[in-house]
């Protein structure tokens, strides 16, 4: 940790009984998948346990509340997309594409906080400039991102070189 920074904040820790429901233990009162969502909006962490187990449910609640955002409105996935996904379990590929796609959506946050930045004092008309596929700007801004996503698609090919070449040195060829 650096000098002046202060300590991340603890999990929030959060129960599920056996009835389904969800308790606050920062607030000491039950609370809905809906301000679950809140929390994960406001980047707060948390952890969601069994509260007879201690097991970790994080995972699947938020996996609930993306179902949810899915059913309800306009879904962030297509049907090819989330076929797609479905076609990478147990495919050789599986851990590399959720890093892949992690450090894709990061970049892409990152992208759009620095365009937020940037754009804070932006008229009508330097938007629609900015937004034109010819603009310099957006040209930059999609080049950066582009070349983010190939750095970790070639990480990843080097990574399943290298995994590769140690499951054949195991099995005593050589390249």
């Amino acid at each position: 940790m650096q000098k002046n920074q202060a300590p991340a904040p603890a999990a929030r820790v959060i129960k599920k009984y056996p009835n389904r429901r969800l308790y606050d233990t920062d607030s000491s009162s039950y609370i809905t998948l809906a301000e679950i969502k809140t929390l994960v909006m406001q980047s707060l962490p948390l952890v969601v346990r069994d509260a007879k187990t201690g097991e970790d449910l994080t995972r699947s609640i938020l996996l609930q509340i993306i179902l949810e955002e899915e059913a309800g409105g306009t879904p962030l996935f297509t049907e090819s997309a989330l076929a797609n996904i479905i076609r990478f379990y147990g495919n050789a590929m599986q851990a590399f594409m959720g890093s892949y796609l992690e450090n894709n959506v990061q970049a892409f946050i990152d992208m759009q906080a620095k365009l937020g930045e940037q754009s804070k004092a932006f008229t009508p008309e330097m938007w629609t400039q900015f937004l034109s596929p010819q603009s310099p700007a957006m040209q930059g801004m999609l080049g950066s991102y582009a070349e983010q996503s190939k750095n970790v698609f070639v990480q990843m090919q080097e990574q399943m070189q290298k995994q590769t070449e140690q499951m054949l040195g195991a099995f005593g060829v050589k390249r």
